[in-house]
């Protein structure tokens, strides 16, 4: 069982009814890592980058990660991805905030993550 982690309704929309999903539409990309994280702490697994794609952290506010369902022993790999992932995500939000987007660059991105996560999703079923 694979468990989605998001803030982008679309991907909440699109898999919501056949995953486990855990939607929260009010934390920031850096959040949701955070989140992931944490879930990793308690022994879950990436099974999606946290810095998939090409668009830059500081440039989109939507994130969808794919972690596995608990297991039993910490996952030094996935840690270490996701703790250089969150430095990474600072670097940036360090340099540069996201911009103020309008609706339908925002939708742009929505569609960018959906498709970054499905192909996730497809990818470990």
């Amino acid at each position: 069982m694979m468990i989605l982690i998001t803030n982008n309704q679309r991907v909440a929309e699109t898999f919501g009814d056949n995953i486990d999903l855990h939607f929260m539409p009010e934390k920031t990309y850096q959040e949701i890592l955070l989140y992931a994280r944490d879930r990793i702490h308690e022994g879950y697994k990436l099974l999606s980058h946290p810095l998939s794609g090409s668009v830059k952290p500081n440039e989109t506010p939507f994130k969808s990660i794919l972690i596995s369902e608990k297991q039993q022993t910490l996952d030094y790999d996935s840690l270490v991805i996701i703790e250089d992932s969150l430095a990474t995500v600072r670097k940036f939000n360090n340099n540069k905030i996201t911009p103020k987007w309008t609706e339908s660059i925002l939708d742009d991105f929505r569609v960018i993550d959906l498709s970054l996560i499905k192909g996730a999703i497809e990818g470990n079923q």
